[in-house]
């Protein structure tokens, strides 16, 4: 089978594909955002899409043990969707996660310009898998005194 270039793939999905949601602002301006999978800022353009781009980076919550998943995409296995991605699951601190996707992303000559747009959403995704503290916070409801008047 012949590859089909990214450029080409982008130019069919860009308008038109079963992820695209259309946001309305002021006026007539309106905000494409993306659904599909590979795309770190969920934005419709081609530097974020993950139809389009050979080399896509995805960072998702790994499963009920606070896990992060960090898959990137085999260039050479385009063909074959059940072992395009490479995944690596990361139990560590927040620092060696970053230091890790860094490593992954930029040092690796993998896709340089998606470092910060990875490392956002490594932090989003780590900010939710937090677990919040249980109880009820308690209130002081004691009056304050104010030292100084009589």
């Amino acid at each position: 089978m012949a590859t089909v270039p990214g450029q080409l793939i982008w130019e069919i999905v860009k308008r038109n594909n079963c992820f695209l949601v259309k946001e309305f602002g002021r006026g007539t301006a309106g905000i494409q955002f993306s659904k599909e999978s590979n795309n770190l800022y969920n934005l419709n353009s081609y530097k974020h899409s993950g139809l389009a781009n050979k080399k896509t980076v995805t960072i998702q919550p790994g499963g009920k043990d606070r896990s992060v998943l960090l898959a990137t995409s085999k260039t050479k296995k385009q063909n074959k969707p059940a072992s395009v991605l490479h995944k690596s699951v990361m139990r560590k601190e927040f620092p060696r996660m970053a230091k890790a996707v860094v490593n992954q992303v930029v040092y690796n000559h993998y896709r340089p310009d998606l470092k910060k747009a990875a490392l956002a959403r490594l932090s989003a995704v780590n900010r939710s898998l937090k677990v919040a503290k249980s109880g009820v916070k308690k209130r002081n409801r004691q009056a304050v005194r104010i030292r100084g008047r009589k």
